[in-house]
């Protein structure tokens, strides 16, 4: 009696295309879903600036149309899309929208308003990060029911938002870290920052690829402070 194989053999191609197919179907959700979370955290972020920069005195975000949640008024192709796309691969995922457009000449407090409003945004991550942290530490405080999902989200919601602040606070142009510092720095020293301002998209492409590694340790610092682990 001859017995033939191919049957079987086809059941296992079969099966392994789906299985394969699931993986990427799931790989790719996770994807979709992280980028989701890092695009509205981003739009929250460049809100603070704008809201902030409103509250102390300038116009200049309102009329430009940026005190909005509508994503398409905050992001932009590069920043937003691709950028987050790319550095999912590297199993690190961030981006950045437009930039908040501001006159610190309208702001009160003279140059301390720029470093409240440059401060407002890696603030707004801070304290979306540590809301949800909290969610999921009351809900182990007071042993509620929580879904693994819920704390799968949470997660990644925390985890994002400590990358967006922590990556915001490098203090080279165009983050957030670089008005900071140039506040803080006499005025004398002017000329070192249209120097760093001249090369900024050259920065952020070594930050990008080579001093990231270097900075990276931070975030799982934060993100178990956060949590109180």
């Amino acid at each position: 009696m001859k017995l033939t194989y191919a049957p079987y053999y086809q059941l296992f191609l079969f099966l392994a295309s789906r299985i394969l197919y699931y993986i990427i179907y799931v790989y790719m959700i996770d994807i979709i879903f992280i980028i989701a979370i890092l695009v509205m955290s981003v739009v929250i972020h460049e809100l603070a600036h704008a809201y902030t920069a409103v509250l102390l005195g300038d116009p200049t975000p309102k009329l430009q149309g940026r005190l909005t949640l509508n994503p398409l008024k905050q992001l932009e192709v590069f920043g937003s899309v691709i950028v987050p796309r790319l550095t999912s691969l590297i199993g690190t995922t961030f981006g950045w929208a437009k930039p908040v457009i501001i006159n610190p000449c309208n702001l009160k407090y003279g140059k301390y308003g720029e470093l409240i409003v440059a401060l407002a945004g890696p603030g707004s991550n801070i304290l979306i990060a540590s809301i949800f942290a909290l969610l999921i530490r009351l809900s182990a405080s007071y042993d509620m029911l929580v879904s693994i999902g819920f704390i799968s989200i949470a997660s990644s919601i925390i985890l994002i938002n400590i990358v967006l602040a922590v990556f915001n606070m490098i203090p080279v142009p165009p983050l957030d870290g670089s008005k900071v510092l140039f506040v803080l720095i006499p005025s004398r020293y002017m000329e070192f920052r249209q120097t760093l301002e001249r090369y900024s998209l050259f920065l952020a492409i070594i930050i990008l690829f080579g001093l990231w590694n270097f900075i990276e340790p931070i975030i799982p610092i934060i993100y178990r402070a956060l949590l109180g682990i």
